[in-house]
């Protein structure tokens, strides 16, 4: 890291970056063609790992077979500094490998965990998870290998 003073160092605080936000974008490659996407998830601090759900089929999916390795990121963006040239942020970056989940109950729970956490009406969302809906969606589970973060804020004058 080129500036290690803004080196996150307690991974509690990464995990509550990362715990956080609702968005992150993940990073993956396939036949060394890059291809980068960003999706709602959910970060389970007991498994170590982070659920998203996507479609069965199309891009995502043919890289993620393709190779199960990821590259992943979660930003809080807090905006420029008043009268300086630099920008606030704190961010959590992490690399992992997919799994993709087959259990239609793990399915199930995942999709209700995730409504829980990012959803304004969670009890419609579940009632709309049915049998043919779980066996369409592909959720994914990243397993964490490695978890890093940055920040940059505003110093205290």
């Amino acid at each position: 890291m080129q500036r290690p003073e803004r080196q996150i160092r307690e991974r509690k605080r990464l995990l509550e970056l990362l715990d956080s936000k609702e968005h992150m974008t993940i990073a993956m490659a396939k036949d060394n063609i890059p291809y980068l996407v960003t999706v709602n998830h959910y970060f389970d601090k007991k498994g170590n790992c982070i659920y998203f759900h996507c479609a069965s089929k199309g891009k995502k999916m043919d890289y993620m077979k393709s190779n199960r390795v990821v590259w992943g990121q979660v930003m809080d963006d807090m905006g420029p500094v008043k009268g300086e040239c630099d920008q606030e942020y704190r961010t959590v970056m992490f690399r992992g490998r997919v799994r993709f989940v087959n259990s239609l109950q793990e399915k199930k729970h995942v999709l209700e965990l995730m409504a829980d956490r990012l959803s304004s009406r969670p009890a419609r969302v579940k009632t709309s998870v049915t049998s043919d809906r779980l066996k369409k969606v592909a959720i994914c589970r990243i397993d964490l290998m490695k978890i890093t973060g940055k920040e940059c804020l505003a110093k205290k004058k």
